[in-house]
């Protein structure tokens, strides 16, 4: 235990007891009143156990959130249930997003992600139930693969489950930590929300115009108490199903025919339709790839006249065709039980339970000769070309192409199961306390992530014509037989060669890749916290809390024994390839996308047939899987975290002249432990590293609210906050080599993002329904994580230096180290502006309508690294990654007796996804995206309501661009990334409750 650990404890204790002696003091003094007030105070109700007053009313929802704001000092926004088991979304996310500063990134159509005011997901801590949790699912490999972040994804979870949901922008000391974002609190439904018996459910059925599938959904919650009320139970489950479409083009990313470090992948250039073509001289020189003085320079080309404007032109890697079909299962459980023998004592226990399954089916068609940079591979011949001002290919025909059909499954199963118990005690008039325990654990199962393709070689006529870079026009051409991609001699499976050179002479082999993972999360917590108050002017709060958080994610890759390397090509001669081969047919299925008819393999007739899920080597080839493989290791990492918090907090009320003041001032300390491991290859040893590292934190936090007139509120902040690296940055995963003298690794030893941040807020309340809010806020980054190259010492590195034994080497040896690292922050700035209207002053039914707007507008700067070598590091600035300096929302709602409806409008400015992406590009990002949402509901009776609901109305597909500017003169920043489109998405049903 450090010193500033005793000396911080020391302090708080001492805190604590001068409270607890000066209440024991008073309680004495006024022991006649304290024991005629014993039996009837009760505990004041802390923020996330309000009592819940369900009127089955968008307005009074709308009501009780403004209230809960009002009430609050820290800077909070807040959405209730309008019904019991009734959010105003179909989605946790899409309910979030219309808080000011909150944008969403959705997939498959729905909400997953959020950011906040910039921040994204990584940055945000969501509590369920007072519980810090993280759940996580998988995800299309363009948008980063399996969730092994820190972030939250919001579609594991039904949104009927939940009763309110909290964003709580600025901190106070009892806050914990680790957010610069926000801090989500979501909470459901407890029995002492409700009088009495309650009884409530719901069945609708989906549709999705794109896929044309009916889905369903259905809720039910049943609540009682008993024993004069003190005793209360609730249980509730959600369940629907649901299949999601996405299909449009993607690029895979775009690049220069002819650049550094690649042998050309154009061979030739015809100027006369393809009549004649005329050669283009690669780079041959095989290790190193760098040509003589009298052949074309691969860094500086010596090319002249269309053979240079070819060479340096960009274009897509690998236009594609993509289709994901997904066929979703969402299961919710939530129960609770609820004792309060006392007017003082109240126990709760709270279950939450929940699984996303999801059966997803990716389909891609693509040519894959055209991202190849090894030397001897057949080239490709281009004509019929169109290239435009900025160095961009937006129109071409090619022969001698290599065209790919791709399919891959996967059957992933997300299972979060919480269970935490809560004691909130009155110890007497003045001091009380919480007690709150519980566990979490969030697991990702992937037990089967298999690819297969077929392949064409050679194939004629390939043609794309982007000139709309949102609706490409592809032709994928004949093959070497005369067929076309709908017919089965148009394909093969491929062997792999067992030589090189016979394996570039035929092309890229086709794949059987088998990647089943895992990524497990759990959140062990306990926590106390006590309250004394001083007098009616200031309440004393302090205590502390213990979390032990454990990440572990698994993967598994097919691989050969000889050398653990991986092995996703067709192994030359196995049985596999002689069957599809001579029945292709049999083992195909028709998939249509894009108004493109081909053949792809059929993965159930496949593994029907080979059994390449057994983990063996059978009859038909080799299909064993480990955690070892050079290209598995990567993903076969864990850490452990444990965190140790105490604060001290002075909450005060007073005045100001006339002016009622409130606020809170206090700090908090946090001491984080970390231990982490990965695999680590030295030549040929592997072994796995465990390496760990400590830091404390002391973060400030001050409120402050002041009413200068009535109903008006100022508000004011300023606080310390931190944020733990991502787990995948922290790995000591990597390699060595100590003949070189170099390191390529993770960084255990990474500080975490830390800011100063501050916000003030002026909020208008004209009435209980009524709410405008204007706020400023500003985030001072302190530091930011990226990847460099450094020279340094080997024991800078953190690592021991048993790794050198037999060099001769020792901690002070230089090593040019590549590993992510703490490097320059940045600022981060802007303002909300928020109105909640009622139109209750309007003539006749327009009094039951209003108005639900906002509009947040940030500004960032981080000076990113945009290169770096052991001798020099550049730097560039550009905007916050996942920041949308513009978005807003609106809603417009009418709240007849028997008639509702609402309609709501979402936008958000595109925003940078990736920095340095790959293929000489600098970033890449999304394209600005709005959706618009509708429900109309009619009350039949007391119990029943009917409903349609109607998400993404204006079809609006998600479009992701990205930007070059190049040494070669490309300048282009809105080329075509990834288009998806997911359909417009319907639900009809009805309500009823009892």
């Amino acid at each position: 235990m450090s010193r500033k650990f005793r000396l911080t404890a020391g302090l708080m204790m001492g805190v604590a007891a001068a409270s607890l002696m000066a209440g024991m003091a008073q309680a004495q003094s006024n022991q006649s009143q304290s024991n005629q007030t014993q039996g009837q105070a009760a505990a004041e109700p802390q923020p996330e156990v309000d009592v819940i007053i369900v009127r089955g009313s968008f307005r009074e929802s709308l009501r009780s959130a403004i209230a809960t704001k009002r009430a609050e000092i820290d800077i909070v926004d807040s959405i209730k249930a309008e019904d019991i088991g009734k959010f105003p979304d179909n989605n946790l996310a899409e309910s979030l997003q219309r808080i000011p500063g909150v944008a969403i990134d959705r997939e498959g159509g729905e909400g997953k992600t959020i950011t906040v005011r910039g921040l994204g997901p990584d940055f945000t801590r969501v509590r369920l139930n007072g519980l810090e949790a993280i759940s996580t699912t998988g995800g299309k490999d363009k948008d980063g693969g399996a969730n092994r972040g820190r972030g939250f994804d919001f579609n594991v979870f039904a949104s009927e489950l939940f009763n309110s949901l909290t964003v709580r922008k600025s901190t106070s000391a009892e806050t914990e930590e680790g957010s610069l974002g926000a801090t989500v609190d979501l909470r459901t439904a407890r029995p002492f929300d409700y009088k009495g018996f309650t009884m409530a459910g719901s069945l609708q059925a989906g549709y999705n115009d794109l896929s044309e599938d009916v889905g369903k959904r259905g809720t039910f919650m049943v609540s009682n108490r008993w024993a004069d009320g003190k005793l209360g139970a609730l249980f509730s489950i959600a369940y629907s199903t649901k299949q999601n479409f996405e299909e449009g083009p993607n690029s895979g990313r775009w690049q220069n025919a002819y650049s550094a470090g690649n042998a050309g992948r154009l061979q030739s250039y015809s100027t006369d339709g393809g009549r004649t073509f005329i050669q283009i001289t690669p780079c041959t020189t095989a290790t190193t790839r760098v040509c003589s003085t009298t052949e074309v320079s691969a860094t500086n080309p010596t090319l002249t006249g269309e053979a240079l404007a070819v060479t340096q032109a960009i274009y897509p890697r690998f236009l594609r065709t993509s289709q994901f079909i997904t066929d979703a299962e969402r299961l919710g459980i939530t129960g609770s039980l609820q004792y309060r023998p006392t007017e003082n004592t109240t126990f709760t226990l709270d279950v939450l339970h929940s699984e996303f399954s999801a059966d997803r089916i990716e389909y891609n068609l693509e040519p894959i000769s055209f991202s190849r940079n090894t030397a001897g591979v057949p080239q490709s011949d281009i004509y019929d070309y169109t290239i435009d001002s900025r160095k961009v290919i937006t129109k071409a025909s090619f022969n001698d192409v290599d065209i790919r059909s791709e399919m891959r499954f996967d059957a992933l199963k997300t299972t979060f199961n919480q269970v935490n118990f809560t004691l909130d005690q009155q110890f007497n008039d003045k001091f009380s306390g919480r007690l709150l325990i519980g566990s979490s654990r969030s697991y990702l199962d992937n037990p089967e992530q298999t690819t297969f393709t077929f392949e064409s070689y050679n194939v004629q006529g390939y043609k794309y014509d982007l000139t709309d870079m949102t609706k490409p026009i592809i032709d994928f051409g004949r093959s070497a037989t005369g067929c076309n991609i709908s017919q089965g001699c148009y394909w093969q499976y491929a062997a792999a060669s067992s030589t090189t050179a016979a394996t570039n002479a035929n092309g890229d082999a086709s794949l059987i890749r088998l990647r089943p993972q895992t990524v497990e999360n759990t959140y062990n917590t306990g926590a106390m916290d006590f309250k004394y108050e001083w007098n009616d002017s200031v309440k004393f709060k302090f205590g502390g809390s213990f979390k032990v958080f454990s990440f572990e994610t698994q993967e598994w890759r097919r691989y050969t024994t000889s050398d653990q390397t991986s092995n996703e090509a067709a192994t030359p001669g196995s049985g596999i390839v002689a069957e599809l081969n001579g029945n292709l047919i049999n083992y195909a299925r028709a998939v249509t996308v894009a108004g493109l008819t081909y053949l792809v393999p059929d993965l159930d007739k496949i593994r029907a047939k080979f059994d390449y899920n057994c983990n063996c080597t059978n009859q038909w080839g080799q299909f064993t899987v480990n955690k070892i493989n050079n290209n598995a290791r990567a993903n076969n990492r864990s850490a452990q975290e444990e965190d140790t918090a105490l604060y001290v907090q002075s909450d005060f009320q007073t005045e100001l002249g006339s002016m009622p003041v409130r606020g809170n001032i206090g700090v908090r300390y946090v001491g984080t432990s970390q231990t982490v491991d990965g695999f680590f290859s030295r030549g040929a040893v592997l072994e796995k590293i465990t390496l760990k590292r400590s830091y404390e934190d002391y973060l400030p936090a001050f409120n402050l609210t002041i009413e200068p007139m009535e109903n008006v509120l100022v508000r004011f902040a300023a606080a310390k906050a931190m944020s733990r690296p991502t787990l995948a940055s922290l790995s000591p995963a990597g390699s060595i080599n100590t003949t070189s003298n170099t390191l390529s690794i993770g960084n255990p030893n990474l500080d975490p993002i830390r800011a100063n941040t501050y916000d003030m807020s002026i909020e208008w309340y004209p009435s209980k329904d009524t709410l405008f809010t204007v706020s400023l806020f500003k985030k001072d980054l302190e530091s930011w994580i990226q990847s460099l190259v450094r020279t340094i010492p080997f024991g800078e590195t953190g690592y021991d230096v048993s790794l050198l034994d037999g060099t001769g080497q020792s901690l002070a040896t230089a090593y040019t180290v590549t590993q992510p690292v703490n490097t320059r922050g940045g600022e981060l700035k802007g303002y909300e502006i928020s109105v909640n209207q009622p139109f209750s002053f309007l003539p006749s039914f327009l009094s039951d309508t209003g108005v639900i707007l906002n509009y947040t507008q940030v500004e960032s700067t981080i000076n990113y690294v945009i290169s770096s070598t052991a001798t020099a590091t550049t730097y560039a600035a550009y905007n916050l990654i996942g920041m949308s300096p513009n978005s807003y929302n609106a809603t417009l709602y009418y709240e007849g007796k028997k008639l509702s409806g609402r309609v709501s409008y979402s936008y958000r400015d595109g925003y940078i996804s990736v920095l340095l992406p790959g293929s000489s590009a600098d970033l890449w990002g999304k394209e600005g995206v709005s959706s618009l949402d509708m429900q109309i509901s009619y009350k039949l009776n007391d119990r029943i309501t009917f409903v349609l609901e109607g998400t993404n109305l204006t079809d609006e597909a998600q479009d992701s661009r990205i930007t070059y500017n190049t040494a070669q003169g490309n300048v282009a920043n809105d080329l075509l990334f990834d288009v998806s489109n997911s359909g417009r998405q319907f639900y009809f049903g009805a309500r009823m409750k009892f």
